[in-house]
């Protein structure tokens, strides 16, 4: 089991948005303060883009979590919604009583009521999309429309919209200029450093209880990069197979082979240049299957 090969007290290196394992790195702060600046000014668009597993809902979550008190969010997980599913959803979220049983328009109007009511109370109403590059058109439209809800003094619902590169195509259209136009600050999340690499690496090592001397040396952290292209979900699925591997050997230092081995099982990594036989390959495989099994095990055994 190698959590107590290296002593760890949780998986290091999973997969799932936990934001106890946030690192300040340049490019979250950077978006982070991007919008809480825009929302506490009142801005009716933002939109936060990142290539696939840069980190985009991790973000989200932190966000989430940090923004101010009287802001009341919104959010909606999975937009791959019509925009009749949409505004309900965003009924519910607001606590809109019996959302799912009337009409369109005693929707929208029980919408703007619930908007008003939170303004009066001095709450600002922020409605968080993930994933927005998967909104239909229709529903793309129906998320502008709803900030035109508004007072002479202010915007009603502010959005802000977590993306893949995908929804910039899209929004380059020229039938959605009216929502681009909308679109007051926009942040674009960048792959990490080798040197942010191995920060994150260390800080999500220590994170999860590990006190040695450094597992991955910074030459490594620097292939690293190199091979997972500096996104997060790539540095963590590689990080996650070099433990196994080294696990499985009986090492204490992560090496270039089990980073090597670790991308060759990998999709969408930068091969590093070392060549394997098909045995190399066939143990590797084998002893990845292994410390599988033996993760689950452990994680049945302690749910009982």
């Amino acid at each position: 089991m190698y959590l107590y090969h290296f002593g760890l007290k949780e998986l290091p290196f999973t997969l799932t948005p936990n934001t106890s394992f946030y690192l300040g790195l340049a490019p979250h702060n950077e978006a982070l303060a991007v919008l809480m600046t825009a929302l506490k000014t009142g801005e009716g668009f933002l939109k936060v883009i990142g290539e696939v597993g840069t980190g985009k809902t991790l973000l989200c979550r932190k966000l989430l979590n940090e923004i101010p008190e009287h802001f009341v969010t919104a959010y909606i997980p999975n937009p791959y919604l019509t925009p009749d599913e949409l505004r309900r959803a965003v009924a519910v979220e607001l606590g809109v009583k019996q959302a799912q049983r009337m009409s369109v328009q005693l929707l929208t109007q029980r919408i703007q009521t619930r908007l008003l009511e939170l303004h009066s109370k001095g709450h600002s109403v922020v409605l968080i999309v993930d994933e927005a590059q998967a909104l239909p058109e229709e529903s793309l439209e129906a998320l502008r429309l709803f900030t035109n809800l508004e007072t002479e003094s202010r915007k009603l619902l502010q959005v802000v919209m977590f993306a893949q590169p995908e929804l910039n195509q899209r929004l380059a259209q020229e039938h959605f200029r009216q929502l681009r136009q909308r679109i007051t600050f926009s942040y674009e999340l960048r792959p990490m450093s080798a040197v942010e690499v191995e920060q994150y690496i260390q800080h999500r090592l220590t994170v999860a209880g590990y006190k040695g001397a450094a597992l991955f040396p910074s030459i490594l952290c620097k292939k690293l990069t190199k091979v997972s292209k500096g996104i997060p979900r790539l540095v963590n699925v590689l990080c996650h197979k070099m433990l196994m591997l080294g696990y499985g050997e009986g090492q204490y230092l992560i090496t270039a082979k089990h980073l090597a081995l670790a991308a060759k099982d990998t999709e969408d990594t930068q091969p590093l240049g070392l060549n394997f036989s098909k045995k190399a390959l066939w143990l590797t495989s084998l002893t990845l299957i292994s410390v599988l099994v033996g993760l689950s095990l452990y994680t049945v055994r302690g749910s009982l």
